[in-house]
């Protein structure tokens, strides 16, 4: 088996034990429903249970109804429903599974990175540091969190960890204005990639979101494309309330990519299906622990059959 392979191999079964919670869920209720002809019955058993795992009622709808389309004669087993499932769902994450692509052509591609209290933004910006610093890019780290002390101090202990430098203001410092002159030194300084902190904030406080609107704002007037990304950093563990992040954010400050946490923290790993059918944005990564190994890009099949708990 060849390195690439291996690591491939090593990663999916990280992942697949992340989502055991959630695949257990779905694999049990399954169990109950093979050695049964696919009628109206099951495909509504099939959807509740979808339902129940947080896939969200449209795409569990759609899935349950998929198994009906003349693919099965006879009776299915548990496997055969999971089979088909698996596939039905990779079919719909597949167009949402893009990379974090950075433009070579702008020095730096800033990247804006938002979301609720606790979601593990800090953590992302250092493992999405480290696959930059990896990929041979120049790097530089804002602390836009200026409300937390602990936040900077992270930031920066993932800047020494992987060789970048972090632009970090006084406790309590205007957010705006250090992102503003991190862009200043970061072009000054011909960086490929800005990743900008900001402080957790719940979706439904108009102050906070004001706030990073007037981030935005403020970097527009040194160029009038940044951010060039706007990641959201959902916590897997919320369930239907990242629908409700998503639509927020989205709305506030034009999120332009997901990246999912804590999925091994959660029996609602289906939340990401209904996200991407809901929305349609960018998945980016995923992320099933702490360390930097820990997060990787988003691929549809091996998510699909991680949820489903297939090897």
């Amino acid at each position: 088996m060849s390195d690439a392979a291996a690591e491939r191999k090593g990663w999916f079964a990280r992942l697949k034990a992340g989502l055991a919670r959630s695949s257990g869920r779905i694999a049990s209720g399954l169990a109950g429903l093979g050695g049964r002809r696919v009628d109206d019955a099951l495909i509504e058993e099939v959807e509740e249970l979808l339902i129940a795992a947080d896939l969200g009622p449209a795409p569990a709808a759609k899935l349950a109804a998929g198994l009906a389309k003349g693919r099965f004669d006879g009776p299915v087993t548990a496997e055969e429903l999971r089979d088909a499932l698996a596939v039905d769902i990779a079919a719909l994450l597949e167009p949402v599974a893009k990379p974090l692509d950075v433009d070579p052509a702008r020095r730096p591609h800033a990247v804006l990175v938002v979301g609720v209290n606790g979601s593990g933004k800090t953590t992302t910006i250092g493992k999405l540091a480290k696959r930059f610093r990896d990929e041979g890019k120049t790097v530089m780290l804002a602390a836009g969190d200026t409300f937390r002390a602990a936040a900077v101090e992270q930031l920066q202990v993932w800047g020494d960890r992987t060789g970048c430098p972090v632009v970090a203001g006084r406790p309590g410092a205007d957010a705006a204005g250090l992102a503003y002159e991190a862009l200043e030194k970061a072009r000054a300084a011909g960086t490929d990639v800005l990743l900008i902190d900001t402080a957790g904030r719940l979706h439904n406080k108009a102050g906070l979101m004001a706030e990073l609107e007037k981030i935005v704002r403020v970097l527009r007037k040194q160029d009038p494309d940044a951010p060039h990304d706007v990641l959201l950093v959902l916590d897997a563990t919320t369930g239907q309330n990242a629908v409700a992040q998503v639509q927020t954010f989205r709305e506030m400050v034009g999120v332009t990519g997901l990246i999912v946490t804590k999925l091994d923290g959660s029996a609602r790993g289906g939340i990401l299906v209904a996200l991407a059918d809901r929305f349609g944005l960018p998945v980016h990564a995923v992320g099933v622990g702490e360390t930097a190994d820990d997060m990787r890009p988003f691929a549809a099949a091996d998510f699909a059959r991680g949820l489903l708990g297939i090897e």
